[in-house]
């Protein structure tokens, strides 16, 4: 399950496991900002379930008639919903025929009991939705609270002096180096005089951002002082006319105090299981503390030198001119008066692997952070923190893959490779083997274009569990996508493909295993099977259809072909290709996709979900992809 514009599951089961970020047009749908109106209101614009459209080659839903079971299955009670004045509910009634009403507002009713409502948020003082349902003489009522976030804290020009205590920063836990510039902010009235006033008494007077035309908040104060001035505590002074208030700030510890610090990287036992022998296991680099992308892949063993922290990340170097922030918990700290890594890349060599794959070997004495930039006809290998030796490179005689290696010294502590292809980079993995920076290149499989998935092995992976979303009538996500990834699987091999299931039983799947089976069984492209649902208020009735996730350039060209084959075996509204930041598909080694064909969440596609003819829709339109992307290989 990941939402096309985010991802948050609504399951019950998982709304505490996964949360996404909208893009920018639905996050403006669901921000915190409070706007509450009566839930009697008439329901927004979209509310209404027959904007919906089924697709019409598939079975009709089929018509439940029995005795009222009243449901919500999401949200569930006392959840705390992130949204602006509007949200959407979910369940069923057990019964087409019945009535449900919402705080007084009608709720349309599907012929199989099911029901999605988008309601306007209950006032804060009731937040609490009531459901009434009805058929003949018999009622059925339920109560779902809610939790809504605290309003902002209202900053008056008049009223008497408060400033927003919770928004001082710096705050908890934050380390860095004496001479780094340290953001100190606070929200306070507009009108006032805001200051930081440190430990030996000098004031620094903090900036209005909103006044400055920063920032679209008025009450927003800052300014950056260093963190040696943080080292003591000191105070945020915010006075208007004989009013003050003063914060006491956080203290920022010095992390060069006692001279470089070093610490390891993922320095922990080989983790348990059927593919701890041959681990694909790496440690993810972000550019920034708070969330952040995941931008490089550390092998385990690689020692950085710390340079801050905040919270519970950890700052690194890794040359000069690169600093990246870490889990605290991938990191074990050297002990203080440990040398610096010392890392100079000696004489290369390419090495063929029977003609499926070459290595680049370069060997050098300790692992390296590093980045491959890929190229359609080239990879652009960065070290960090290393200088580049290189006199002699040595290339196999057998080798096809490799055309050219080059190098150079791209900064005092980067080395640069680049690495030119005969073809199109199709797959490659890092590792670190006897003393040597190992490249490992793949070459693209011989397709056959009359039958482009002859003698190819494609890794089919069911969604879920562990996590995943649950339909309006309990169709849980991990149920369907098995189902569907069975057809896939019969499907695929109809058409000449060996075929490797990750999951082939309900019990769940380790995320990063499934990547990993897909590489030791050597498949040559990975499509996992799932199923959408959305954030709190993002309008359900406006934003569904299908779409297909990648995140390493080279799967593009297999992510258009999948969508346009679902899209146009399965009808629904065409939400496009996504880059995202998806732990199935990260790895290298091979074109890897996320399929999300359907919402679960809604009716209509719930209750297609169930049929054997959708089920089969969706599994031709993965398979008809595939089978375009490995055609143009033969070109």
């Amino acid at each position: 399950m990941r939402p096309p514009f985010s991802l948050v599951t609504p399951a019950p089961a998982c709304a505490a496991l996964v949360a996404l970020v909208a893009l920018a047009a639905l996050a403006a749908l669901a921000a915190c900002a409070p706007a509450h109106r009566p839930a009697t209101a008439p329901v927004p614009e979209g509310g209404d379930s027959s904007r919906v459209a089924r697709p019409p080659a598939f079975p009709p839903m089929p018509r439940v008639v029995g005795k009222l079971d009243l449901r919500v299955v999401y949200p569930s009670d006392r959840a705390t919903i992130f949204a602006r004045d509007s949200t959407f509910l979910f369940g069923s009634t057990g019964s087409g025929e019945a009535r449900l009403t919402i705080n007084g507002v009608d709720v349309p009713v599907h012929p199989n009991g099911s029901w999605l409502a988008w309601l306007l948020l209950p006032p804060r003082e009731r937040a609490q939705w009531e459901l009434v349902a009805t058929q003949g003489a018999d009622t059925v009522r339920l109560l779902r609270r809610l939790v809504l976030p605290a309003p902002r804290r209202v900053l008056s020009d008049s009223a008497p002096l408060v400033v927003d205590s919770a928004s001082l920063r710096p705050g908890g836990r934050e380390a860095r180096r004496g001479s780094d510039l340290v953001r100190v902010a606070v929200r306070a009235p507009r009108n006032a005089a805001v200051h930081f006033v440190a430990a030996d008494g000098s004031r620094r007077a903090l900036v209005n951002l909103g006044e400055a035309g920063l920032s679209g908040d008025s009450t927003l104060w800052a300014t950056e002082v260093e963190a040696r001035a943080l080292q003591l505590q000191g105070r945020v002074v915010v006075a208007r006319g004989a009013d003050s208030v003063a914060l006491a700030t956080g203290r920022v510890a010095l992390a060069d105090s006692a001279g470089a610090r070093y610490a390891v990287v993922g320095d922990r036992p080989a983790p348990q299981g059927p593919f701890a022998p041959d681990s694909d296991r790496v440690v993810i680099a972000r550019p920034v503390a708070n969330g952040g992308t995941y931008k490089w892949f550390l092998l385990p063993g690689t020692v950085v030198e710390v340079t801050g922290r905040s919270g519970d990340m950890v700052r690194a170097r890794l040359d000069r001119d690169l600093e990246v922030w870490l889990a605290g918990g991938d990191l074990r700290e050297l002990p203080a008066g440990t040398p610096a890594p010392v890392r100079v890349a000696g004489n290369a060599r390419v090495v063929s692997r029977g003609g499926e794959a070459s290595d680049l070997v370069i060997p050098m004495g300790e692992r390296p952070p590093y980045i491959v930039h890929e190229g359609e006809r080239q990879l652009v290998l960065e070290l960090y923190g290393t200088v580049a030796n290189t006199d002699i490179l040595n290339y196999a005689t057998g080798d096809s893959i490799v055309r050219r290696v080059t190098w150079e010294q791209a900064g005092s502590e980067r080395a640069r490779y680049v690495i030119e292809l005969n073809a199109p980079v199709f797959g490659y993995l890092v590792r670190w083997e006897r003393g040597a920076l190992v490249l490992r290149l793949r070459r693209a499989p011989a397709v056959n274009p009359t039958r482009p998935l002859q003698g190819v092995t494609i890794a089919v992976d069911a969604g879920h569990p562990p996590a995943g979303s649950t339909g309006p009538t309990g169709l849980y996500e991990a149920v369907a996508t098995l189902a569907i990834a069975q057809r896939l699987e019969a499907v695929l091999k109809g058409r000449g493909a060996t075929v490797y299931m990750t999951r082939t039983a309900p019990g769940a799947v380790g995320l990063i295993d499934r990547p990993e089976m897909a590489r030791r069984a050597g498949a040559h492209a990975f499509v996992s099977i799932h199923l959408n649902a959305l954030p709190d208020g993002v309008n359900p009735f406006t934003a569904h259809g299908t779409g297909t996730y990648y995140f390493n350039a080279r799967s593009v060209p297999l992510a258009r072909e999948v969508q346009r084959g679902m899209v146009r075996r399965m009808g629904l509204r065409d939400l496009g290709i996504n880059y995202d930041n998806l732990a199935v598909v990260r790895p290298t080694w091979m074109p890897s996709v996320l399929c999300e064909g359907a919402f679960v969440m809604i009716p209509e596609q719930e209750a297609l979900l169930r049929t054997p003819e959708f089920q089969e829709a969706y599994a031709l339109g993965v398979a008809d992809g595939l089978e375009a992307y490995f055609r143009r290989l033969a070109r």
